[in-house]
This record gives structure tokens, C-alpha cells and sequence, in this order.
């Protein structure tokens, strides 16, 4: 370990009874030393307040980002030593004066670890998660998470409250947007991808952030799909669905975790011990440290397991909760429940120590000011690098809908367009909630890129058409009138930022009705009409769908929207996107998603008797890893290196892809497998590779899956994890439902 870390904390050690440490009279230490040794010489140093301060974050200043504030002189309490962490505080010069205040002026001058919500960027904005997850590009994905790192390292930041990777089944839950969708194999490979991306190779680097995985656990399950709200389902659903995310985050070397504000069958999460110390810690060998949501401690308050903040921070403590995010509880409690032996000091020295070790291995005690480079924040700051990969991001997440005739990529050509929608010139929403830092300022809008792209001769026209929920005046009309001078529409219509997050659930998923009339009035002018859409969810489409032509899922794309939309309209990208989540007919069938169950009586046409809703299909409207290309893909019958495989086997799946169009493009390949009798029942298909392809017009390529016993292992009805032998299918193909299929049996 680094010699300056020890450097740091001797000096510590020796100055802790004469007061402030003054940081420019260290010296590297002439010997190495193993690094928890100095950490728990610093920890039998503190007082049981300077312990119980390490627990404690604050937010600072007004950016509050939950509810309420917590009212008290922040910067007293960092000179006491009552306060480990802050969050919503950013600027490398802002977050350098109160680390001095830290360093220079508590008795012992541990650093603060400064904490903040970079979820899709921090200054660049790159699409919102759910739109990023739809690329199905893992390395691009990295490569977003790593940007945004270093950008908000050099903001100071050492933190951040990413990546979310709960598996969401109901698009009516708003912070759907912020996680990789339903599908729990993809969202593990994307949950270790973005760990990396934040946290780098070397931690320590100042441009890394400390990643932490949330909301353990099963928050996207959350009844109704209403935000906060309870959650009740089986440990089986637990484990193949919702925990597998999180266990690859542990897996890829998370260094943070945060409890999730709901109740799992009858206990909050952040007093859970089930799920932080047995599971998290015993089972899986986490070794990071574990923050509440922002509150979460206090408000097993109104959840109904404890009386009050004494008793919940006893509950939240026991259960393996090491800093209270915003709920002031174990500050107020922590002593009072060591001095009544309700808690005993080691098990505080435990969570402190986490906490500190995470603060070593960021490098802080080495310098405390690492992160702190005014000069850095500004060349990092919206570097021309970093736009260029939000805009790569930004095309790589587009997913096209549908596009009749080939309408899309429109020509260059083209004398005239009418660029139409309350989100067409829009800067404020293609950046999402939790933006961060970015600003619309810096946001291309689709009328700009458009511009952008096109010759200055091409006519481009622009109306507003209405308001995200509302038409002033003639509005309506005069994007009408003006739409029918102009050879093709392009309709940008879907949700607001501020219509999909944290705190924003909605019952009523639809295009809201004033959009849905716009694009009925510009549909019956007899204009092709393409629909991009600009949103954080899945929306309910089945209207837009039966009308309108060519329709690309945009999602809200970040500070490249623009340029990124009109790269993928023109054809100088041929989009490639795979929907992550299924999008549904209508909000009646939700939760809808691919990876379901049979029933004993499943759904045959033209029955009552069966498994069916009467007046929609079963399916979604557009099912998970779908998505067009502006070429074609065929595929071969599926073969196998062999016709059984033993337990010790590997089977090599064999399929060749062709592209029969005449453009180049990419395809993502999916292998899905179903096992057909189980000592317990199975999903009719679960996703279980991919491999993302280019192919030139006529190529052809021969692609290998294989499958292990591990594959095809599941829960057994001794909740262990094992491989049945019997009979299995396996599909490939473009989706989850345009595959090929062929069986093998499993000895």
C-alpha cells in the first residue's frame, strides 16, 4: 500500500490530543506497513462522537434531492467531527474549502468523503440509463460511466450514487429510466459494467468515483409501481430476478451500497439483516460500506417497525446500515444506544472502519485534496471527447419502432421538412431528471441537429404544435397549415424530463392526449409522418403505432440529442438499438414481460377458458430485444456440437446470420433457453447470451453460443442452486420472440 497514506495517519495518531492537524508539515513514512493496521491504530484514537460523526452524511447548501433538510450549522459539525460525508456539494474549489475545514480544523482531520447523483453524466449528459441499456453495447455503456467519472472527479466529487440496477417489470414506476430494464442476465452484465466504468482499475486514481449500487433490494418491484410503495414477493422471485444485478456489482468490486426505501415481505430494507448482513456479507462477501436512502433510517417511523429514531437506529445499525443519509438518527442515538448497551462500540468500530477503508482506497488520506484541480475541472469539463461519445452513446441507444416502406433514413435531398412537437426545439427535457451538473444551454435540440445536418438550401420548418400537456390558441392548426407546405413531418413528442424519476410514477403511461391530437391532425394532412419519441419509460403506443409510419425510440438522449437523432434519421447511423423492456398494449396488461411462466391453462385462439385478456393480445405491443434496422438479417437453422451434453459439458450453439438488405448494419444476436420440466416451474425463455455483430450487405457470419451447466441452472424447491437434467429449448434470433428454435437434452 502507499507509503503517504501512513504518512498521513502518524501524523494523525500523534497530533490527536493537540489539536488541528496542519496537512503541509507531513512526511512519507521510511517504512511499509499493512494498511488496516494504521486504520485501526486511527479508530482506537477517536472518541465515540468522532466514530458516530464518520456515519453521518448531510446534504449542503439547497440542493436538496429528498425531502426536507436537515436544519443545523454543517460547518460547526465538520469542526467537531460529527459529519463523514456530504453530498450535493460540487466545484473543485468548493468542495477544496470545506475539505480544509476537515483536514485543518477537527481535532483529527479525517477527510470528508464528498458524495453526489451522477447517474448519467455530470456536465456532458449522456442518455438516461434505460435508453443507454437499450444499445445492448456493454463497452459503450463503460465508456459512459467512465466519462462521467472523470468530469465529476474533477468537480471535486468522490462518490456517486450509481449505477441503479433494479429490475423494473412496470413502466408505470417512474425511476424506470434509471436502471437497464426487466431482464436480470442483461442487467447484471450492465451493472458490472457501469461499476467499472466509475470506479476504474485503480480506485485510487483522481479519476475514478466511488460507485454505489442501489436500491437493495427489489425497489423496481414496488406494488402498483408507485414510488416508495411496499413490495411482497417470494424469495424465489428474490433470487432469479432481483438480486442477480446486485450480486454482479459485488462481483465486479463495488465499493458502496444503498438501501432501498421500501418494505421487502414485512421489513424495510434499511433494517433488513436478511438482506445487508446475511446475504450481502455472508454470502456474497461484501466488504464496502452501506448507506440508507436519503431518510430511510427515520422513516421506518411511518413504516410501522419501530417507535422512533432511537429505536430505528437501532434496527437500521444491527441490520448492517454504516452511514445514515440525511435522518440526523444516529447522531442523535448511536451514543445513547452504546451507553444503554443496546449497541455495543465494536459494532460502531466495524462500520467506521468501512468507511475509512473506502476513504484509503480513494486515496484521500494520501492527499486530501486530490480531487480538488480548478484546472482539471475545466479542461475535463464538457471536453469535445466527451460530447463525441454522448453522441455515440445517444445513436446507439436508438431503437427503431417501426418504419414502413422504408421511409426512414430520410434523403438529403428531401426540398422540405416540418420539424413539429413541444419536444422538437426542447432543450430543457433530452437531458432527464438526476442530469447532474448538465445544463440546457449546452443541449442540441433535434431542430438544431437537423439543421445541422442538412444543406443550407433544404427548406426546415419549425412550429411548437402544442405545449407536453397542453395547446395554446391555434397552435394545433398553425403547425397543420404549416406542416402540408412541406414534403415529410417530423413529430417529437413523449414526456417531459420532469414526468419520469424518483417521485414521479404514473398511472396513465399514454403520449399525454394534446400530443396524441397533434399528430392525428398532421397524420390526416397525408404527409409521411415520422414519430421520434422522447421519453424515460415505455409508453403505451398502440395508437401511434397503428398510424404513423416510422417511429424511433429516442429515449431522452442527453446534451448530443440533436445530432445524435438526425445522424440516425439521415442514415449516417444505422440504428441498432434492442429494447430492453417490453412496451405494452396497454397499462391493463401491466406487468408485462417476456420472461413469464406458463399457466396450466395457456392462452388458445378463439377459447374462453384459458389464460387470456378478451379484448388484447397476451404480448406486449413491442416486446423486450426488439428493434429494426434500416438493413435485414436472416438467420440459419440452429446446430449443435452434440445432441446431449453431460453435467461437465460445454454445448456449442451454432447459428449463421446474413444480412440481406442493402446497407451495412448491426445486429445483436440473442440466445434465450427454456427448460421444459423442472422440479419447479421455469420461464418460457430467459435470456442467456448475446453478441452484438456488424455485417456488410451479403455477408455472413457464424456465431457460437455456449451453454454450461451453470446456463441452465435454477432454484429448486430446497431454494439451491442446481442443473436438472431433461429437456431443453434453445432460441436465437433478433428478439425474444423472432427466433429460431431447437431442443438438446441435458443427461
Amino acid at each position: 500500500m502507499r507509503i503517504l497514506i501512513l504518512s498521513l495517519i502518524w501524523v494523525i495518531l500523534l497530533s490527536a490530543t493537540s489539536g488541528a492537524v496542519d496537512t503541509q508539515q507531513r512526511a512519507p513514512l521510511k517504512q511499509q506497513v499493512n494498511h488496516d493496521q494504521p486504520i485501526e491504530l486511527l479508530v482506537q484514537k477517536m472518541t465515540l462522537d468522532e466514530k458516530i460523526g464518520q456515519l453521518i452524511q448531510y446534504s449542503y447548501g439547497s440542493e436538496l434531492t429528498g425531502p426536507g433538510g436537515v436544519k443545523l450549522d454543517i460547518l460547526d459539525e465538520i469542526r467537531r467531527g460529527r459529519v463523514g460525508s456530504l453530498l450535493n456539494l460540487t466545484g473543485a474549489g468548493a468542495t477544496k474549502e470545506i475539505q480544509q475545514i476537515a483536514v485543518n480544523q477537527s481535532r483529527l482531520g479525517i477527510p470528508l468523503i464528498f458524495g453526489y447523483d451522477v447517474i448519467h453524466g455530470f456536465k456532458t449528459i449522456f442518455p438516461v440509463p434505460l435508453g443507454e441499456a437499450a444499445s445492448w453495447d456493454l463497452q459503450s455503456i463503460q465508456r459512459s460511466a467512465r466519462i462521467a467519472a472523470i468530469e465529476a472527479s474533477a468537480a471535486g466529487l468522490h462518490w456517486t450514487f450509481a449505477p441503479m440496477v433494479d429490475i423494473a417489470r412496470d413502466p408505470r414506476w417512474g425511476r424506470i429510466m434509471e436502471g437497464a430494464g426487466e431482464d436480470p442476465y442483461l442487467g447484471s452484465l450492465i451493472a458490472a459494467a457501469r461499476v467499472h466504468g466509475f470506479q476504474g482499475e485503480n480506485l485510487s486514481a483522481d479519476t475514478t468515483l466511488l460507485a454505489c449500487v442501489k436500491h437493495y433490494a427489489a425497489y423496481g418491484a414496488a406494488l402498483g409501481g408507485r414510488d416508495y410503495n411496499t413490495v411482497d414477493i417470494s424469495d424465489r422471485t428474490l433470487r432469479e430476478v432481483y438480486l442477480p444485478p446486485f450480486h454482479a456489482a459485488v462481483k465486479a468490486g463495488v465499493g458502496s451500497l444503498m438501501s432501498s426505501f421500501n418494505e421487502i415481505n414485512g421489513i424495510p430494507a434499511t433494517g433488513n439483516k436478511y438482506f445487508l448482513t446475511d446475504i450481502l456479507r455472508g454470502e456474497w462477501g461484501f466488504d464496502g460500506f452501506i448507506v440508507s436512502d436519503w431518510g430511510s433510517i427515520q422513516e421506518m417511523i411511518p413504516h410501522g417497525i419501530v417507535h422512533n429514531k432511537y429505536e430505528a437506529s437501532e434496527l437500521a445499525l444491527q441490520a448492517g446500515v454504516d452511514m445514515d443519509m440525511m435522518s440526523s438518527a444516529y447522531i442523535e442515538n448511536l451514543a445513547k444506544l452504546v451507553q444503554d448497551k443496546r449497541l455495543s462500540e465494536k459494532q460502531i468500530d466495524a462500520a467506521v472502519y468501512r468507511i475509512l477503508k473506502m476513504k484509503f482506497e480513494l486515496g484521500l488520506f494520501d492527499d486530501p485534496y486530490r480531487y480538488c484541480n480548478t484546472g482539471r475541472e475545466k479542461k475535463m469539463i464538457l471536453n469535445p471527447r466527451h460530447l463525441d461519445a454522448a453522441r455515440d452513446m445517444a445513436r446507439k441507444s436508438m431503437v427503431l419502432l417501426k418504419n414502413d416502406k422504408n421511409l426512414l433514413p430520410l434523403s438529403r435531398k428531401i426540398g422540405s421538412i416540418a420539424v413539429i412537437g413541444p419536444l422538437a426545439d426542447n432543450k430543457e427535457d433530452p437531458l432527464g431528471t438526476w442530469a447532474a451538473q448538465g445544463e440546457a444551454k449546452d443541449v442540441i435540440t433535434l431542430l438544431q441537429g437537423i439543421k445541422a445536418a442538412l444543406p443550407s438550401k433544404t427548406k426546415v420548418l419549425y412550429s411548437r404544435g402544442c405545449q407536453i400537456d397542453k395547446a395554446e390558441g391555434n397552435e394545433i392548426q398553425e403547425a397543420v397549415e404549416l406542416a402540408k407546405t412541406t414534403d415529410v413531418i417530423i413529430a417529437a413528442v413523449g414526456e417531459s424530463a420532469m414526468m419520469t424519476g424518483e417521485g414521479l410514477s404514473r398511472a396513465d403511461i399514454r403520449i399525454p392526449e394534446v400530443q396524441i391530437d397533434l399528430l392525428k391532425a398532421l397524420v390526416e394532412t397525408g404527409k409521411p409522418v415520422v414519430v421520434v419519441l422522447m421519453n424515460g419509460r415505455p409508453l403505451i403506443l398502440r395508437w401511434v403505432s397503428e398510424n404513423v409510419p416510422a417511429i424511433v425510440e429516442t429515449w431522452l438522449a442527453g446534451t448530443q440529442a440533436g445530432h445524435a437523432i438526425a445522424d440516425v434519421l439521415f442514415g449516417d447511423y444505422n440504428p441498432s438499438g434492442k429494447l430492453p423492456v417490453s412496451f405494452p398494449y396497454a397499462v391493463g396488461q401491466i406487468p408485462v414481460f417476456y420472461n413469464h411462466k406458463n399457466t396450466g391453462r395457456p392462452k388458445v385462439e378463439n377459447q374462453r377458458f384459458c389464460s387470456r385478456y378478451t379484448d388484447i393480445p397476451n404480448e406486449p405491443l413491442y416486446p423486450f430485444g426488439y428493434g429494426l434496422s434500416y438493413t435485414t438479417f436472416a438467420y440459419s437453422e440452429i446446430t449443435f456440437n452434440k445432441d446431449q451434453m453431460v453435467m461437465s459439458d460445454t454445448l456449442a450453439v451454432n447459428v449463421a446470420v446474413t444480412n440481406t438488405g442493402k446497407v451495412k448494419g448491426e445486429e445483436v444476436v440473442q440466445i434465450y433457453i427454456q427448460d421444459l420440466v423442472g422440479s419447479v416451474t421455469r420461464p418460457v425463455k430467459e435470456l442467456k447470451g448475446f453478441q452484438k455483430i456488424m455485417l456488410s450487405p451479403g455477408e455472413q457470419k457464424n456465431i457460437r453460443f455456449k451453454l454450461t451447466a451453470t446456463d441452465l441452472a435454477f432454484y429448486d424447491r430446497e431454494m439451491k442452486l442446481v442443473a436438472e437434467p431433461g429437456e431443453f429449448k434453445v432460441y436465437v434470433g433478433g428478439s425474444s420472440v423472432d427466433v429460431k428454435e431447437a431442443r438438446f437434452e441435458l443427461k
